[in-house]
Parts: structure tokens; sequence; C-alpha cells
């Protein structure tokens, strides 16, 4: 999964300050919004050995991503979470902690089609005989092939239990599909699919690695070179790509810090026009001197990621008949960029209208922010905040850090937030959704 697309989902609640007409009171923020909880139901098959029929019930679950806004291409996670299962134990033995590992699939639809495979980990807590199932979480992923928006259901699930002896209890969607529990919108055309293989994983020093590469553009001049974490090293040559968009070369490897080979279009790496790492080992095969050892050790490339210190910002009430600013302080972002390659990163949000009584709404245009970054001393890269102004629907930069030949770090990302509340808005709570997506 190429480096720059990784982003991480968060809803934080903007808690627009109630409209209390002369008490100028302050109204706690509604709660965060999230993936839609769905009911559908559900046919369950107990073992054979507990002797009892089918168990036709009602589950409850919700779909979560993190990413709701991916590119063709990108990778997004999905976490389906059954919260409470329709089966539950059919023997009267109770079932201890940690024996129980769900299994299952979300349907994909909309703009693509298909099934996510889902797993959990074998973990739960105990269950008493004939007692319910506890809620449980499964994982996994799915690649975006297509534009546009993508629904995701609740699919059939399986939930095996691992005590005295191996046992299934599978349940699946009485009338298929599940209602959507969640919708991501993706942008973007076709993928990279620029690719590189190399002849063997490994050689000597001045060995040379036979390096063959597709889906380049026909007739392209392609940079083929070694790398050395993110850095270039001199094993470099150049070669022309053939009307199909491929190519074979030799190329000699001498440096023995060399991780891996790339190949590229263009003056420079690029995730749009690059291929690989492929990985490459040098073997070291310089004597040793007498009675002496070779230390050999390693960095290992982390991930990007992302922390906020809270999902919930209080602003300031507003007078019922004046309107005015609504202001705010976003709860503070930390990210850590560990993976120590080329890539930089951004940083961007945009916001639900904000709902109140009685289908009261502020457009989510009237949303403004004041960005602001820092950087922790000692990172390679140095972020950039956003502009001030409009967040709105369409979503704006909160911050970024550039592309460079080593990029890493952590950095904090604050912002002001000010909602321009109508005169005569109705008085009550009101509550919007930002959504931040790092890539």
């Amino acid at each position: 999964m190429p480096s720059a697309r990784r982003r991480r989902h968060w809803a934080a609640v903007l808690g627009a300050a109630a409209l209390m007409a002369g008490t100028g009171a302050l109204v706690a923020p509604a709660q965060a919004l999230a993936a839609t909880p769905v009911d559908f139901a559900t046919h369950c098959v107990p073992p054979p050995i507990a002797n009892i029929p089918p168990i036709d019930g009602t589950t409850s679950a919700q779909i979560t991503v993190d990413k709701a806004a991916p590119k063709v291409g990108d990778t997004v996670t999905v976490t389906y979470t059954v919260t409470k299962p329709a089966a539950g134990n059919p023997v009267d033995l109770a079932l201890p902690a940690d024996i129980m590992t769900p299994t299952g699939k979300v349907t994909v639809g909309g703009a693509q089609t298909g099934a996510v495979t889902v797993a959990g980990p074998k973990k739960n807590d105990p269950v008493p005989g004939k007692g319910a199932f506890p809620p449980f979480s499964m994982t996994g992923t799915f690649t975006v092939t297509a534009p546009g928006a993508i629904t995701l259901s609740p699919g059939d699930y399986n939930i095996h239990t691992s005590y005295l002896m191996e046992l299934d209890t599978p349940c699946t969607v009485t009338n298929p599909p599940a209602p959507v529990s969640e919708t991501v919108t993706a942008t973007g055309g076709q993928t990279n699919q620029r690719a590189v293989q190399l002849g063997t994983a490994s050689g000597k020093p001045g060995a040379s690695v036979t390096v063959s590469g597709s889906k380049f553009t026909a007739g392209a001049t392609v940079t083929v070179v070694g790398r050395a974490g993110a850095a270039e090293t001199a094993d470099k040559k150049t070669v022309t790509a053939d009307a199909q968009g491929a190519f074979s070369t030799a190329l000699t490897v001498n440096d023995k810090a060399t991780s891996g080979i790339v190949a590229y279009e263009g003056a420079s790496w690029s995730d749009d026009k690059g291929a690989g790492p492929a990985a490459y080992s040098v073997i070291d095969d310089t004597p040793a001197p007498p009675n002496s050892q070779k230390l050999n050790s390693s960095v290992k490339a982390g991930t990007l990621s992302m922390a906020q210190a809270g999902d919930a910002v209080s602003m300031d009430a507003v007078d019922f008949g004046k309107g005015g600013a609504s202001k705010g302080s976003l709860q503070t972002v930390t990210v850590q960029d560990f993976r120590g390659g080329p890539a930089g990163w951004s940083l961007t949000g945009k916001v639900t209208d904000f709902t109140g009584p009685g289908g009261a709404k502020i457009d989510a245009s009237k949303l403004g922010w004041t960005p602001a970054c820092a950087t922790k001393a000692g990172s390679p890269s140095t972020c950039a905040a956003g502009s001030p102004g409009t967040v709105g629907g369409a979503g704006a930069t909160l911050a970024t850090t550039p592309n460079a030949a080593l990029t890493g770090g952590e950095f904090t990302v604050d912002a002001r937030v000010s909602l321009d509340v109508p005169a005569f808005t109705a008085p009550g709570a009101y509550s919007g959704v930002l959504t931040l997506t790092l890539a």
C-alpha cells in the first residue's frame, strides 16, 4: 500500500453553543455522529451437538472505515462490529473468555460491487450458559477500483468457539443485502499499475540483477535505481519502455546498503509514476578481520498515523436574534510519520451541516478555521498549516508536509474554529461532525 495513501478517519463533534434566548447558558453538545447502526433479520444455525433448531433473530451491527474519501487505488480498512448478535451460547455450559473467533463478510455496492472478507481476534468476555454472545468486531480491506459512492452493508458472519471441541454458529442475512451502514465517496481515475520485478532477491557487491518493468507509459524514459532506505544510491541507469510499456534491463548493484530497487518516469520518484521498491539485499562477502565479529542491525520502517486529544469541541453560545460567531478550538491532533520514505502527507477536514431542534440546521459552509501546526524537534520534515478560511462540506487542508528525499517526524496540529450563526436561528443545541483524513 503506497505510504501516501494511508488515512485515518476521526469524527469530532463540533457542538455549536446552544442558542438560548435571554439566558446565555451553554448546552452540552450532542453525541458524535458515526457510521449508521443497522438492524437486520438473521438466520443462525447452532452446532448440531446442541440439538436445538435454527434461531431466527435480529442482529445489530455497524460498519466503519479508515478512509471516508479514498482515491481510486487506495486500500480501505473496513471494521464490521456486531453490537448484538442474533445467537447466543446454545448449551448450559458456561464458556470462558477468549475462545470465540468471528469471521464474516461485508457487502460492497454502488460504484463497485463485491464482498470484503473480515475476521476478528480470538477474544471475548466469559459467556454464561444459555447466555447471549458478547459484541465483537472483525476487520478486512478492499481496494477502491472505481470513483463514486461505495456502500457497505453487514453480511453473513460465523462465530467459531474453541472450547472442549471446535464448534461453529453460522448466521446468514435473511433478506440480503442488509441495510447500508456506511458509504464512502471515492475520487480519481485509473490507479498507478506500474510494477517492477527482479530476477533475484540478492547478490554480492558488483553483481547484476535483472529488473523487469510493466505498465509504464509506452516509449517513456524510465530510471532504474537502487534504494538505501529512502535515499537513492549511485547504482542507476535509464531505459526506454517499449510499445507495451515494458522493459527489461540488468542493473549492477555495488552499494552494500542497497535494500531495494525502484523504477520511475520523470526526473524524480513519485507515487503516481513510480514502481517498487522491490526488495533486494547485497550479500556482504568482505572477510572479517581475525578475531573479530560482524554486527548486523537494521532500521524498521513504521506507519503514518494520527491521534486526537478528544472527540468533542465546545463552542461559545450566541444570542437568539443577534447571531454571530460561535468560536472554539479543535482537539489537538498528533501526527506521527514513521515511514522513512520520500512521501509527505496532508491532513484535510470536511464538516457536515449543524443540526438542531425540530430539523433546524446551520449550513456547513458557515464553519471556518484558522489552522496551526508545530513540528517536534529533530523531525526530518517540517509541517505547514493550511490557509485560514471556510471548511464546509467540500473540505479544506488543515496541515501538510512536502515530499523529500527523507521525510518523517512528529507533529501537533490545531485550529481555531468559528461558526457564523445567522440571526434568529432557532434556539437549541446544534452539532456537526468534522471528519479528518490523513493521506
